[in-house]
């Protein structure tokens, strides 16, 4: 007798929560939300609660669109073989009508039920982020700066949908979004360059995978660096922040940028790109926390 082929597992709720990529579009939905709070538009709860599901929909949905177009290059990789569709888990339909099903709910939640502003810089983070980012991740070593504008609009929704239907975006509006997108890179590069291989393995044309040093990616890595800090101090030169805000700003971005000059050194360059992303996912939550906080008691 033959032995049987071996199936994989049956497909579970975790499968499907797993196609939304629950971490990154928590991520969106908190950047959305410090958009709104920087705006300072006082506390409403139902267009906050809209806000929060149709940005969550939104972000999920995209996520599984992403991986259905992407479940072959997902199986080469290692570190996204175990996904439910490469994996065998679910079959790639559950992944299109899941994730165009949830997208098109949160656009009609954001449209319906908070304005069009802000259901309009949700369509904008779609289009861009399926239609250009993913696309340009095959063809064009320009992808990780396209993917950092997709990634870089959920400021914009929270703001609009604070402006309470105005066709408006104030200027820290815009520099949050400056701060998304430039934050982005030396965070990514750090994960490319730790998966380098990985990523030559599907012919990703990266700056990682076409850099064998390092040396391109550590000096890009560290110009977006210097980029994000001053963007970060912009506010308060502007006084839309206070002297507190600009203090622990300087002390966060010193912190930052000690992390980036050190992924520049050649020797233990994996290990500093490990600690670059660390201190990448550490430093977001506390520049923008600290932002928000400042905004809602200390701002004049």
């Amino acid at each position: 007798m033959s032995a049987a082929a071996p199936t994989a597992a049956p497909a579970s709720w975790r499968d499907l929560l797993e196609l939304t990529k629950p971490r990154l579009s928590l991520l969106s939905v908190l950047t959305t939300l410090v958009g709104y709070a920087a705006a300072r538009p006082g506390w409403h709860p139902r267009e906050f609660a809209f806000l929060c599901l149709g940005t969550c929909a939104c972000a999920g949905g995209v996520a599984a669109v992403n991986q259905w177009m992407e479940s072959d290059t997902d199986a080469r990789m290692a570190r996204t073989a175990d996904r439910p569709l490469p994996a065998g888990r679910l079959p790639p339909g559950n992944a299109f009508v899941l994730g165009w099903g949830l997208t098109a709910f949160g656009l009609g939640c954001l449209f319906a039920q908070v304005n069009g502003l802000a259901s309009f810089f949700a369509l904008a983070t779609v289009v861009s982020y399926l239609a250009l980012y993913t696309p340009a991740k095959r063809e064009s070593s320009w992808a990780t700066e396209i993917g950092a504008i997709a990634g870089a609009f959920p400021p914009l929704i929270g703001w609009a949908a604070a402006e309470g239907g105005r066709i408006h975006v104030g200027s820290l509006g815009w520099i949050l979004f400056g701060i998304l997108a430039t934050w982005q890179i030396p965070h990514f590069m750090a994960i490319a360059w730790t998966y380098r291989d990985d990523y030559a393995k599907v012919n990703f044309p990266m700056l990682t995978t076409r850099d064998p040093d390092g040396g391109r990616v550590a000096r890009w890595s560290l110009i977006n660096t210097f980029a994000v800090v001053a963007l970060c101090l912009l506010p308060s030169l502007l006084g839309l922040t206070s002297l507190a805000y600009a203090v622990v700003t300087a002390l966060l971005g010193a912190w930052f940028l000690a992390r980036a000059l050190a992924f520049l050194r050649p020797a233990g360059r994996d290990a500093s790109a490990r600690r670059l992303f660390l201190c990448s996912i550490a430093w977001l939550p506390l520049q923008l926390g600290a932002l928000v906080i400042d905004r809602l008691y200390l701002a004049p």
